[in-house]
């Protein structure tokens, strides 16, 4: 699946980038589609059985292999429908290592237009209990049960850099720490080994033996830190699914620059 995702502000477009150029055979894994539209809060997640739905029509049934990749660099969104598989009990899900930007640098082939194939059963499963709201976030932090992990570039956390997206303040979650998903990646896309990956959690003050929970902007590349994390040995790690769209555009909410 090529599950390449991007801010408007970027400028580039990753419908018509796939169009172009995908890994043969890569079916397209449209990340705002497939969330709930009906939401005001991007990139929800879909009710489960809408979600099957969906995935079965894209031809992904239950006994396939699925790889996920972007054209991010960094597992920007990738990372996101590999959890978004893992969250409705479809374990059989990967991440391209390095994505296609790998792909590309080592000369493998590519294919042009849309890829299709026909619907499959993909069983309806209780979804994991992997996602937290505002509530359970305001609650682990003042318990000091919850670990909050922010994924955004450090500008965002800082609250230095505007946000994207229009009504929501600058700044951070009080009491979040920040690593930015590109940290989590060597120069050549691939993930860090688990003994790097440890480092950047530990400098970051995030010790990843215990419970975890991360946002993003959107709870796209909160993905990132996830898997970064399951490769380190600790899976089932939570995602604050609203993510700072809900909490930075709730002035009642508090935050924090700096």
């Amino acid at each position: 699946m090529d599950a390449s995702w991007y801010l408007p502000d970027t400028g580039r477009h990753a419908r018509e980038e796939y169009l172009a150029g995908h890994l043969p055979g890569a079916l397209w894994f449209d990340i705002d589609a497939l969330s709930d539209v009906t939401d005001p809060r991007p990139h929800m997640l879909l009710p489960a059985a809408r979600f099957a739905e969906e995935i079965g029509r894209l031809g992904i049934g239950d006994d396939d292999v699925v790889v996920a990749y972007d054209g991010s660099g960094a597992n920007l969104s990738a990372a996101r429908a590999w959890w978004m598989l893992r969250h409705a009990g479809h374990d059989a899900v990967a991440v391209l290592d390095g994505g296609l930007g790998k792909w590309k640098a080592e000369g493998h082939p590519l294919a042009a237009g849309e890829e299709r194939r026909p619907p499959a059963a993909f069983a309806l499963r209780p979804p994991r209990d992997w996602v937290v709201d505002r509530r359970a976030v305001r609650a682990g932090l003042t318990t000091g049960r919850m670990q909050l992990v922010d994924a955004r570039v450090r500008e965002r956390y800082l609250g230095t850099q505007p946000e994207p997206r229009p009504g929501v303040r600058s700044g951070h979650i009080p009491g979040a720490r920040n690593l930015p998903y590109p940290d989590l990646v060597a120069a050549d896309g691939t993930l860090l080994p688990p003994r790097q990956l440890e480092a950047r959690f530990a400098a970051a003050g995030v010790h990843p033996t215990q419970p975890v929970a991360a946002y993003c902007g959107s709870g796209v590349s909160a993905c990132a830190v996830l898997l970064a994390l399951e490769a380190m040995g600790r899976p089932g790690q939570l995602l604050y699914d609203g993510s700072w769209t809900e909490w930075g555009g709730d002035p009642e909410l508090p935050l924090e620059v700096g």
